[in-house]
């Protein structure tokens, strides 16, 4: 009778192991993202990440206000100008203040045109996040850079993966709208462009050679339409650190999978 009872402990001993084991299993593929998974979680992130960086930048001041984003001046431009500023028969005559009002105004146009323009880039980001392949998609959960510019951990892989699908196109599509801004008269006979092309004709001609400093080759609206997009991918990025360092607040089930996994 013993042995009887003993044999039957000993089955349902190794039984229920066996039901613990298959319970673990299914808990570790529930909890493990698959391949298709893994890409759909990744597609999402990115979707999150261009709509917030859209929203925050495509309203009043979401260029202008914000100084981390903000086109500045080309750094050639704002050397020669902080000297004019400073210029003792410039302030005498009150030409700073009047040469300082329109530096604001070309700003303050120049950051207004990207804030308009910046709406349009969403069906690009669409497309690029569309083609994102699972091989891409694992090497991007795993922080790994495929555009080649970090070595180590990047916590931005999946920014930097839009970046490198899309910077061209961003670049087609905001340069003209940029430029447009750039051609408009400043309230004193000429437009920002045609200020640039003067200074950078003088600077050029005279005071590179004088001071050992390369020539100027790049355009205005090519410099203002890289920052504008330096400032769309930082927002981005922004974004992207925000859900691997805590997926848990967003709503969606498959950003809590994905990155909730790598996180463990």
């Amino acid at each position: 009778m013993k042995k009887i009872f003993l044999i039957s402990a000993l089955i349902i001993f190794f039984s229920s192991c066996q039901v613990l084991e298959q319970i673990l299993k299914q808990a570790a593929a529930s909890t493990t993202p698959s391949e298709a998974e893994i890409v759909e979680g990744l597609k999402k992130s990115l979707e999150i990440g261009t709509n917030s960086a859209v929203s925050t930048l495509n309203k009043k001041d979401g260029f202008y206000g914000n100084p981390i984003v903000k086109i500045p001046l080309p750094p050639d431009v704002k050397s020669v100008l902080d000297v004019a500023l400073n210029n003792k028969t410039v302030k005498q005559t009150g030409m700073d203040k009047l040469l300082q009002e329109k530096i604001d105004k070309f700003l303050l146009s120049v950051n207004r045109s990207a804030e308009s323009a910046v709406i349009e880039a969403k069906p690009i980001f669409v497309n690029a996040i569309t083609n994102l392949t699972i091989n891409q998609g694992l090497n991007i959960l795993q922080g790994k850079d495929i555009s080649g510019k970090v070595s180590g951990f990047d916590s931005i892989a999946a920014t930097h993966y839009l970046e490198l699908k899309t910077r061209s196109s961003l670049f087609s599509l905001f340069q003209p709208k940029i430029n447009t801004a750039l051609d408009k008269d400043l309230g004193v006979g000429f437009s920002a462009n045609r200020a640039w092309e003067q200074l950078t004709s003088y600077y050029n001609n005279y005071i590179s050679t004088i001071i050992g400093k390369p020539k100027i080759t790049y355009s205005l609206s090519e410099f203002a339409t890289n920052k504008a997009l330096d400032g769309v991918f930082y927002m981005m990025g922004k974004e992207e650190k925000k859900i691997r360092k805590d997926p848990y607040q967003y709503a969606y089930d498959i950003i809590k999978k994905v990155f909730g996994y790598v996180k463990k």
